[in-house]
């Protein structure tokens, strides 16, 4: 038997508030589905993982999955039922024989929960967890109660949902071409089409994040897993130094920054960056950015300093280490800083795995004195703190 699992990632996710849509929020430095998409990839039993992301999200899925090997995302519908029907089909050239499909916006599914269900899968045709209601349940239309609902064999459901791949999707194809519209769940299509569907225990973790306040609980919970798995902690500092010549604009932290000159330097002389990856470079004792990428190299001629940046990053997780928070200072008479340092911040947090509060980046002058006082140039400092195991 071979298993792949369907990835629901289509949604805005409103309800959720923020900037971005839900799945692409930040919980423990990482967006919402690279935590749905690891559970799966980690586990000996999915052969494959494709992932349903919505028009116009490419780019935050590509940064939210670029460690993993896994198949190129569709583009799902306009409801999460035409969303669920799209990814199933691109299942059917991949050999497997069963699929689960699971919503990227529950992050916590254990590797046991995976399990069960494909182990039940060998028994049944549609296999999905759930939870047994224990709460007294009343049906009130419109806010008055008409009536108190028995509760018994009553299960408020989770995903994965497991099934027999070619009946699930004979059943999408059979709702879809019937104009059967508004169903929420795929046991739910499946039903439909007269398939018994079995329920087995769920796991209350494996809830589903809607609101602001379910990112906020998510998120305090796994920093505080986070921190507790990483009690050595140490400190890095950097510091960069880069005069200007002529030009139109700096670069600083990614942002250009239009201006009357730019940075010197053999890359695009990002000052702020590289003075933030000597400082993670520092914490975890390796060197500096000329140990990795020479200045005299010709590969890094106008590179941009996010490739320095990416590599610390990914030196501190091969310690399995993370980024705790950053704290900088950029030091100059011009251009004026102050305006960007929101924008710096949103590109840094991704590239980090750290969510925007806990990066600070600060701008003063040095009052027209010394060189930078007179222009000539920019200074950017940066504190680190990481934590390893």
């Amino acid at each position: 038997m071979s298993v792949a699992v369907v990835i629901v990632a289509g949604g805005s996710g409103f309800r959720a508030g923020g900037e971005l849509p839900k799945q692409y929020q930040l919980i423990g430095g990482r967006p919402v589905i690279w935590w749905t998409l690891k559970a799966f990839v980690d586990h000996p039993g999915i052969c494959h993982v494709q992932t349903v992301i919505g028009a116009g999200h490419e780019a935050l899925f590509e940064s939210a999955s670029t460690e993993f090997t896994i198949g190129r995302p569709v583009i799902g519908g306009n409801s999460r039922q035409d969303s669920c029907r799209i990814g199933i089909a691109a299942c059917l050239a991949t050999g497997a024989t069963k699929v689960l499909i699971h919503d990227a916006a529950r992050p916590f599914v254990s590797a046991d929960l995976i399990s069960r269900i494909i182990s039940e899968l060998e028994q049944a045709e549609a296999v999905i967890p759930g939870i047994a209601v224990a709460d007294t349940m009343k049906f009130a239309p419109g806010g008055t109660i008409e009536k108190t609902v028995d509760r018994q064999g009553l299960w408020s459901v989770q995903t994965p949902q497991g099934f027999n791949l070619q009946t699930i999707h004979q059943a999408h194809l059979q709702a879809h071409e019937q104009g059967v519209t508004g169903l929420t769940d795929d046991a739910a299509v499946a039903e439909k089409c007269g398939v018994k569907v079995r329920v087995i225990a769920g796991h209350p973790e494996n809830h589903k994040l809607t609101t602001a306040h379910d990112i906020r609980a998510a998120n305090d919970m796994l920093i505080q897993k986070l921190n507790f798995e990483h009690q050595d902690i140490r400190v890095g500092q950097g510091i960069d130094f880069h005069e200007f010549e002529d030009g139109d604009g700096v670069i600083l932290c990614g942002v250009r920054i239009p201006h009357d000159r730019k940075l010197k330097g053999h890359s695009d002389a990002d000052a702020a960056m590289h003075a933030l990856t000597d400082a993670i470079l520092g914490a975890i004792g390796e060197g500096d950015i000329g140990t990795f990428f020479p200045p005299g190299n010709p590969e890094w001629k106008d590179a941009a300093s996010s490739m320095f940046l990416n590599k610390a990053v990914e030196l501190l997780h091969r310690r399995n280490g993370i980024v705790a928070n950053v704290d900088m200072t950029i030091l100059a008479e011009a251009p004026h800083i102050a305006p960007h340092i929101g924008a710096m911040r949103i590109v840094l947090s991704p590239l980090l795995h750290l969510a925007t509060d806990r990066i600070a980046i600060k701008a003063t002058t040095t009052e027209k004195l010394g060189a930078i006082g007179r222009r000539e140039g920019l200074a950017a400092f940066a504190t680190v703190m990481v934590r390893l195991p």
